[in-house]
């Protein structure tokens, strides 16, 4: 039963405050849909502490949704532990989100609007989070693909902002139509898109192999593949993750509610809840750690570079969801899970910090325009570190158990893509508190280097914007101290039993010297930071001028939007041209519509000159026709 009101509460809010309270006072809206989704989050705790007590697997059938076939497919929810975290996340930080966007879009026209997409980007989410099968996912997954939408483009009288919702949307369809074809797949070999079902018979399957152009090759390995695009996708990866960034022309509390626990974690959780499927698939799991590994240093060279405050945040973003990848590749889903799980609390903390920031500074989003605001937010500053803190894994906080549980396990996979991954983790986490600091720096320290008015009028955030910081931080400090016994430790087997795939507890211990090597990373980071931006604040133009090349790559994201503009969309344009111009307008237009409205005009035309107005034109006419009338007919009657 709570699980039922933690799914449809948001949905509820959605519904009145789209269809009934549109022309109403802004607060109605605000207040409703808000109170449902605390209401909502509270249930949620409740069902995580009641899964930690009985640690049962409950299943709840709403409905029948669809019988065709060999298809039968019921509207069910799939409470299990995986089930609960995930819960927790998402309307935990949708709560967070919610609270602050009262204060944030107070003078917004379209307040009702704004807070009915929220809640149902919610309710898509945790349909996705609790479906017992694929299609049921498949929907919740297209369902957030669609709110992302209408969330990233709300100022759509902004071009910038459609452009991005229009990205956004392109670039998920390319991972959807794989994660499709998975589905698709899977429902061919296994004759079902139950879960239960399908990681019953994997057993079945491990050798079964398909011909293509004359080559045997996996299938358990081709299905995971593309699920794993579909993942891809979701969650911003290496070739799939040019449409995350832009998304920051929507509200910046769209950007914590999309970024930091919700949309770009779907793809995680998806992998997780397969585990079973994946966990025999060593090439897709290879697959999926190289690309994961590739991820997180890979934004985080851009981040480095960008002086746009929600875009630094944002490869951040994109960074951290290659650390789950490559855990998830390496068969550590608890790890994966766990960062999942801090990463929602920090990184929303970050996202609503830098949205108090724009707030005071009259919507100013680069870093080189601001400088000295601790003076200004003090509140704001300490929470921006305690955010900063997590993100780069300081001891005790909540980041520093989840990515050393994630380097802990590459550093004892006992194969060449868990040491290549864990090389690349530690130096990740160095480039991390690099450009953490660097934020902060820029930010909230030294001197101030904006519009004398921008920063005269900076202000703290009102209370109702710093209630759900304050929330946020408390999870970034304590999340990881309160569930890593759960999560990792002697605990974890029976903890995760019934939703992934873990390995039996071990008590091997990362040796003090790796760990040692864990921490100097960010230490170095850390340092680098001090130096280049705060004591030498010229760092920047000295490092363009001596590697203007490494710098342009950083600075233009490596290029890849120039490229797969190159390559995808100006040849797109010109094909669409030529069938514009060739085939529509010269061809079916020529042909069609135009053709024949133009013969109609001529055949009226010379019809017309009939019409003289004479009698004896007309009795000519009549005489011609009933002529040629006989002459056919005693023809046809000799014959």
């Amino acid at each position: 039963m709570l699980a039922t009101f933690t799914l449809f509460l948001p949905l509820t809010g959605y519904i009145i405050s789209f269809f009934f309270l549109r022309n109403s006072d802004p607060k109605y809206s605000q207040n409703l849909t808000s109170i449902l989704i605390i209401l909502s989050s509270i249930f949620s705790w409740i069902i995580l502490f009641n899964i930690i007590e009985y640690n049962e697997v409950e299943k709840i059938n709403l409905l029948n949704w669809i019988n065709s076939g060999n298809l039968s497919v019921s509207w069910s929810l799939r409470i299990d532990t995986l089930t609960s975290v995930m819960f927790i996340v998402v309307t935990n930080v949708s709560a967070a989100v919610h609270v602050y966007s009262i204060g944030y879009m107070k003078n917004d026209n379209s307040i009702p609007r704004f807070m009915s997409y929220l809640s149902l980007f919610t309710f898509f989410m945790l349909i996705l989070v609790s479906s017992d099968n694929l299609l049921q996912m498949f929907f919740g997954w297209e369902g957030v693909g669609l709110t992302s939408y209408l969330l990233i483009g709300f100022w759509y009288h902004k071009k910038s902002a459609n452009d991005a919702a229009i990205k956004a949307f392109i670039v998920n369809r390319v991972g959807d139509f794989g994660f499709l074809i998975g589905i698709l797949g899977i429902f061919i070999i296994f004759d079902s898109i139950y879960f239960d079902e399908i990681f019953s018979k994997v057993y079945l399957f491990k050798d079964h192999k398909f011909i293509f152009l004359g080559n045997f090759f996996s299938t358990l390995d081709a299905i995971c593949l593309f699920l794993f695009i579909g993942a891809m996708g979701k969650s911003a990866q290496i070739g799939l993750h040019t449409w995350l960034p832009d998304a920051m022309e929507g509200p910046t509390p769209v950007s914590a509610l999309i970024h930091a626990a919700t949309m770009v974690t779907a793809g995680v959780f998806m992998v997780s809840r397969m585990s079973p499927l994946f966990s025999e698939s060593s090439f897709a799991s290879d697959f999926i750690t190289i690309i994961g590994a590739t991820t997180a240093i890979f934004a985080a060279t851009i981040a480095i570079t960008q002086n746009d405050i929600k875009k630094v945040i944002a490869y951040s973003t994109c960074s951290q969801l290659g650390y789950m990848f490559f855990a998830a590749g390496l068969g550590a889903y608890n790890s994966s899970i766990f960062h999942l799980m801090t990463h929602g609390f920090f990184k929303a903390l970050l996202f609503l910090c830098a949205g108090s920031v724009i707030h005071a500074m009259n919507n100013e989003q680069d870093m080189q325009k601001m400088g000295g605001l601790s003076k200004k937010l003090p509140i704001t500053t300490l929470l921006m570190w305690i955010g900063t803190l997590s993100i780069i894994g300081f001891p005790f906080f909540s980041g520093y158990y989840s990515k050393e549980s994630i380097l802990h396990a590459s550093f004892f996979s006992n194969n060449y893509t868990g040491l290549l991954s864990y090389i690349i983790g530690i130096i990740t986490a160095c480039l991390t508190a690099l450009y953490s600091w660097r934020l902060l720096f820029l930010t909230f320290h030294g001197n101030n280097r904006s519009d004398t008015i921008d920063y005269k009028d900076a202000h703290e955030s009102p209370l109702i914007m710093l209630i759900p910081l304050i929330f946020l931080a408390i999870g970034s400090v304590f999340a990881g101290i309160f569930f890593n016994d759960l999560f990792l430790g002697e605990f974890s087997y029976n903890f995760w039993n019934n939703s992934i795939i873990i390995e039996q507890f071990h008590k091997d211990y990362i040796p003090f010297s790796q760990s040692l090597i864990i921490k100097l990373s960010s230490i170095i980071g850390i340092s680098l930071a001090l130096i280049f931006y705060y004591y030498k604040t010229d760092f920047q133009e000295i490092f363009y001028k001596k590697f203007k090349l490494l710098y342009l790559i950083s600075f233009n994201k490596w290029y890849f939007d120039e490229i797969y503009n190159f390559l995808f969309v100006k040849p797109s344009f010109i094909v669409a041209n030529i069938f514009w111009i060739n085939g529509d307008e010269k061809t079916i237009d020529f042909y069609g519509p135009n053709g024949i409205s133009k013969i109609i005009s001529k055949i009226s035309i010379i019809f017309g000159r009939f019409q003289t107005g004479y009698l004896y034109h007309y009795a000519f006419v009549m005489i011609i026709g009933l002529s040629g009338f006989l002459t056919w007919y005693l023809y046809f009657k000799s014959l």
